[in-house]
């Protein structure tokens, strides 16, 4: 057989399934559905996680480290240490906050103005607030970030408060586990309701599937149709499964934007993007090419003609 009546032979197997599916279209619509919900389900919740993580992304002033230097430390050393801070790699800004301007703000905000007066000297320090940059914004980055900036020379004391950022990191990893584990279980809730689906295929056409072989035709040649109907149901799953997410995103957009303003940010809800269209569309066929195979393995191998 030469290799374009090889593919011509495919092709014609995989429109013959296409057509036996759009003349079933309730139950077709049906399997479809459940394949939908199925991938929608992990999906919809893996694009929340990258979304919230996302936008805590976005506070990394929150992991602002407060570096305060000695009292012995000149004005000059102090601009020399913000200058070599703000070169380094895993440093996104440095702000200079003076004793003099560290007073005068305790001052009006404290509302001790006439007991600082009877201050000889001002007891603050020069402080340089330290913004990590993006990537480094973590529990691990911050402390790491931290030891280095604290083994500077003239460097008293470097404070931050990394509980609660290791307390969302940690929330975090834990629902990104929890979306693997889900997307797992119902990847093989796919592959079990595409097998069931195609056994009870089989079970309907078994009297065709004795006359193929009676005229020799092979198990594999048998089980081609069945595996290509596999992979129109993932497809269809597929897409539909991605319609839902868009329309759960795009329900969602508009609260989550009111409430990423009411807390004075510009966050928006990120949708899908191409590259995980894809993958979903290639990991439901894939699914469903599974369950199609080994329900047509199994069923067409123990159909024997009379």
């Amino acid at each position: 057989m030469s290799v374009g009546a090889y593919f011509s032979r495919h092709a014609q197997v995989l429109i013959g399934s296409l057509g036996r599916i759009v003349h079933q279209p309730v139950s077709a619509l049906m399997t479809m559905g459940v394949i939908a919900v199925a991938l929608a389900l992990p999906l919809f919740l893996s694009l929340l996680l990258q979304n919230a993580r996302s936008a805590t992304g976005n506070w990394n002033e929150a992991y602002d480290l407060s570096v305060y230097m000695d009292k012995k430390a000149g004005a000059a050393r102090v601009q020399a240490l913000a200058k070599q801070l703000r070169q380094r790699g895993d440093v996104a800004a440095v702000r200079l906050i003076t004793a003099e301007q560290a007073l005068a703000e305790f001052r009006s905000d404290s509302g001790f103005g006439t007991a600082l007066d009877a201050l000889e000297d001002n007891p603050l320090p020069d402080t340089l607030v330290v913004t990590p940059t993006l990537a480094a914004s973590t529990p691990q980055g911050t402390e790491s970030l931290k030891v280095a900036i604290a083994a500077m020379s003239d460097v008293q004391t470097v404070q931050i408060d990394t509980e609660w950022v290791k307390r969302l990191h940690a929330m975090l990893d834990l629902l990104r586990r929890v979306v693997l584990l889900t997307g797992g279980l119902l990847g093989i809730g796919i592959v079990l309701i595409v097998s069931n689906t195609i056994r009870l295929d089989i079970l309907n056409r078994r009297a065709e599937i004795e006359v193929m072989k009676l005229v020799g035709a092979s198990d594999g040649f048998t089980r081609r149709p069945f595996l290509y109907t596999g992979i129109w149901y993932g497809l269809g799953g597929g897409l539909l499964a991605l319609l839902l997410v868009a329309v759960a995103s795009t329900v969602l957009a508009r609260p989550v934007a009111h409430l990423a303003f009411l807390y004075g940010s510009a966050f928006s809800l990120e949708g899908l993007k191409i590259v995980t269209g894809l993958a979903v569309l290639g990991l439901a066929v894939g699914l469903s090419w599974i369950g199609s195979w080994l329900a047509a393995t199994r069923h067409i191998r123990s159909i024997e003609p009379a």
